[in-house]
């Protein structure tokens, strides 16, 4: 297919478009602005040339929904999508177009559950287009890979490596996510930072329930994909994506062996932090026993009443003091004595 001749290049776009290739066979992939996009599309692309632009925009740009709008025949279900935020992990076939709504990480992720955001995309022979309304890891790998020079064969290949591509971030953020976990494991061993280990277990997990919520969807929908596809999605281009489903299906996996790490070991912190208030408890009564004879003598000799025992007596202070003493010690016994019985 012809090319326009001209100029490729990716600066800041009026239509919100952050990158855009255009992918011919057996040469590297080109950078494309708005203009030269517009001029490929018009002239029209033959599903069974190989030749295919992808379109990377910015949904919080104001022009990039009227430039979709107007420049390509993108189906009513992805523009309503776009409308809606829908959220819902799948990628499901519309006539001869896949249509995807994939959630991923965002670019400055920090182990938050709300750093999670969506990324919408379309294809069909010659013609990707993916939105985003925050910049997403995967996405930017991708976006690296293809200024490097990855071969990028269909627009298959380029799902099938975005898929890849956050199969790893996914991949990368459990092994992080565990090693926290394991830190944390190791200092309540050591009965060391019980309430700090207790604050980061509940957000780690968070983003696990959140990262199997919105990500489980995934092989399911792949699944369906691959038992009814479009006709112009090949064998190889099929056997693709099954290998991406199995390996978001490890790391479904991995997620869910790190959620049920952290509710044990969210177990583990309460049961800690009931023991701990026990013992405090308990020593606050053994303070309060003990203080007891002492409160109720002093009590009852600062009653200003005649009568009072030993108030001539030359002795009676140290007298009174002993018989304090006495009822004082025989309380810790008993106590002593009861906790002995019951530890045993």
């Amino acid at each position: 297919m012809n090319t326009p001749t001209a100029s490729f290049a990716t600066p800041a776009d009026d239509h919100g478009l952050i990158c855009g290739y255009l992918f011919q066979a057996g040469q590297p992939a080109r950078p494309v602005d708005t203009q030269a996009a517009q001029q490929w599309l018009h002239r029209g692309a033959s599903t069974s040339d190989a030749d295919f632009i992808w379109l990377h925009f910015n949904l919080t740009h104001t022009s990039a929904h009227g430039w979709l709008r107007a420049h390509t025949s993108l189906p009513h279900d992805f523009h309503q999508s776009l409308r809606e935020g829908s959220r819902s992990t799948r990628i499901t076939r519309l006539g001869e177009r896949l249509m995807a709504v994939i959630n991923d990480v965002t670019f400055d992720f920090s182990f938050d559950p709300e750093n999670v955001a969506t990324l919408w995309l379309s294809l069909e022979p010659g013609l990707v287009v993916s939105a985003r309304v925050q910049p997403l890891r995967s996405v930017d790998r991708l976006r690296r890979a293809v200024g490097a020079g990855d071969a990028i064969v269909s627009p298959v290949a380029l799902l099938e490596h975005l898929l890849s591509d956050q199969a790893d971030e996914l991949q990368h953020i459990v092994r992080s996510a565990s090693d926290k976990v394991d830190d944390i494991e190791d200092a309540m061993l050591a009965r060391r930072n019980k309430l700090q280990g207790g604050d980061e277990l509940a957000r780690l997990r968070r983003l696990s329930v959140r990262l199997q919520r919105l990500l489980a969807p995934e092989p399911g929908a792949l699944l369906r994909l691959l038992a009814n596809p479009p006709a112009w999605l090949n064998a190889e281009e099929r056997d693709r994506l099954r290998r991406v489903n199995d390996e978001f299906a490890v790391a479904l996996r991995d997620i869910v062996s790190l959620h049920e790490r952290v509710k044990l070991l969210q177990d583990e912190s309460a049961s800690q932090v009931a023991e701990q208030n026990n013992r405090s408890l308990f020593t606050l009564t053994m303070v309060t026993v003990l203080a007891l004879p002492i409160n109720l003598f002093a009590g009852l000799m600062g009653m200003n009443v005649g009568g009072i025992p030993l108030a001539d007596h030359a002795h009676g202070f140290w007298l009174m003091l002993l018989l304090i003493a006495s009822f004082t010690a025989l309380a810790a016994w008993l106590a002593l004595r009861r906790l002995t019985n019951r530890q045993r």
